[in-house]
């Protein structure tokens, strides 16, 4: 019996599951199967109106059989053993398989694991959570006159994972929490807000914001009323962790991904091994990190988590995987296959992707520049792994003068270049490493939690 909380159904089929992965073997060189159910909660509060709602609830099974070429997948609503056997049988007299071998599936692993938390969301009393919602939103109101609303979002996301091949045999329950405080003001140009965000994997007591980090935001909120333009131009920039992560997460995060490599849609195939940034860059993307909001214990496809080298020293050392495309092109299994929920297939998707930090501290980072800015938020990123262009927007920046971190703030600043470009002009990264939350898509519709981040940076960049 797990100690993980499984739900009772999961746990009932889990020890029927050896018997599909047998069976399915028995026809292709591969099978597998994995459960997977995803649910939660979000609340809301603001000035005028408060809501209380259910995060649209997934569970289903994946039956998967490949043979080094063609992978088929049945995916199946619900934990029903009949309706297990009848979606494998299918799968299997869809078309013949291959027989060149087995596939490699890894060396024996089993366990069960959960995410560590102090308070478990679930302990507390919704009338408890809205509490200290409409707690944080009063005490963003009191900072200030021209604070005309305060949005407060709370979300709670379980998933609850089984997968089962010939040498797997996991269980994972992950809690991922996230918090947003976004303060609206108003003055005389018009309606200006910031915002302030926590996230990671783990419980309530990861929600906690300071009076300082409130107020600052709406501090931010205000100066944006003033605000002035950067004419467009190449300059110095200090990038904070937040900007710093979102830069790595478009450049070596999506551009990595190895299903665009099959695709031919990414110029990093063709730098394997080769130098792309300065050898202060190192980059990595870890789904071991604790508390980390991408993070979890093991990928959808039974790949325990690690972390992947991907550049190192300068040199990009190779993407990240999920089972197909490292067995189509030759190379490395990394734990990265993900999938949105049963409903959709696996890709490779970041996870936690970081720049390593240096050695540097940002007050002898920020004394080196004579005339710069400082983008410590971002609003959004894009990326052209053909190409290897990057956009990051950043809603502000603040003027560095003569080696000081001035208040001189800049409004709606993005940041543009060729990827090798903007890695090679990097010279200094500070000693604090700290990560961002969110969601990343791919294409149009795949949408996984991630999280990104990395030291202060110090670099060249066109700016508009």
């Amino acid at each position: 019996m797990s100690t993980i909380g499984l739900k009772a159904e999961m746990e009932a089929l889990r020890t029927f599951l050896p018997e599909v992965v047998q069976h399915i073997e028995t026809v292709a060189p591969y099978g597998s199967v994995h459960l997977t159910s995803q649910g939660g909660q979000m609340l809301y509060v603001d000035n005028l109106q408060e809501s209380v709602n259910e995060v649209p609830p997934t569970q289903g099974m994946v039956v998967s059989a490949f043979d080094g070429q063609t992978m088929r997948e049945r995916a199946m609503s619900g934990f029903e053993r009949d309706q297990l056997m009848q979606g494998m049988k299918q799968l299997l007299s869809e078309g013949e398989f291959g027989t060149n071998g087995r596939i490699d599936t890894g060396p024996k692993r089993s366990g069960d694991f959960q995410t560590a938390m102090e308070i478990d969301p679930d302990t507390l009393d919704t009338r408890e959570k809205l509490a200290y919602l409409r707690e944080l939103r009063e005490r963003a109101n009191a900072v200030d006159k021209r604070v005309v609303n305060v949005r407060v979002r709370q979300n709670v996301l379980r998933e609850q994972d089984v997968f089962c091949s010939r040498t797997a045999n996991l269980a994972q329950h992950v809690l991922r929490v996230t918090a947003t405080v976004m303060v609206m003001v108003a003055g005389e140009t018009g309606i200006q807000f910031d915002y302030v965000i926590k996230s990671g994997t783990g419980g309530w007591e990861l929600l906690t914001f300071t009076d300082e980090e409130i107020e600052r935001a709406v501090q931010n909120a205000l100066k944006l009323l003033t605000a002035d333009r950067i004419p467009a131009g190449e300059y110095t920039i200090v990038t904070a962790p937040p900007v710093s992560g979102v830069i790595c997460h478009e450049s070596f995060g999506h551009g990595v991904e190895t299903d665009m490599f099959l695709k031919e849609r990414a110029r990093a195939k063709d730098y394997v091994g080769k130098v792309v940034g300065s050898p202060l860059v190192n980059i990595y993307d870890d789904p071991s990190l604790p508390g980390a909001t991408g993070s979890y214990f093991f990928d959808h496809e039974g790949v325990l988590a690690r972390p992947t080298h991907i550049v190192e020293d300068g040199v990009f050392r190779g993407g990240i995987t999920d089972l197909y495309s490292a067995t189509r092109l030759g190379i490395r299994r990394t734990p990265n296959g993900r999938r949105q929920d049963f409903s959709r297939k696996v890709y490779p998707r970041m996870s936690n992707t970081y720049f390593g930090k240096g050695s540097m501290s940002l007050e002898e980072m920020l004394s080196g520049v004579d005339q710069g800015y400082y983008l410590g938020k971002v609003s959004s990123g894009m990326e052209d792994p053909k190409g290897w262009g990057i956009q990051v927007s950043c809603p502000y920046a603040f003027e560095i003068r003569s080696g000081e971190l001035t208040d001189h703030m800049f409004a709606a600043v993005g940041i543009t270049g060729y990827v090798p470009d903007v890695f090679q002009s990097i010279s200094a990264l500070s000693n604090d490493l700290e990560f961002s939350g969110g969601t990343c898509g791919k294409g149009h519709k795949e949408n996984v939690k991630v999280s990104d981040g990395g030291p202060h940076m110090l670099m060249k960049a066109r700016l508009g």
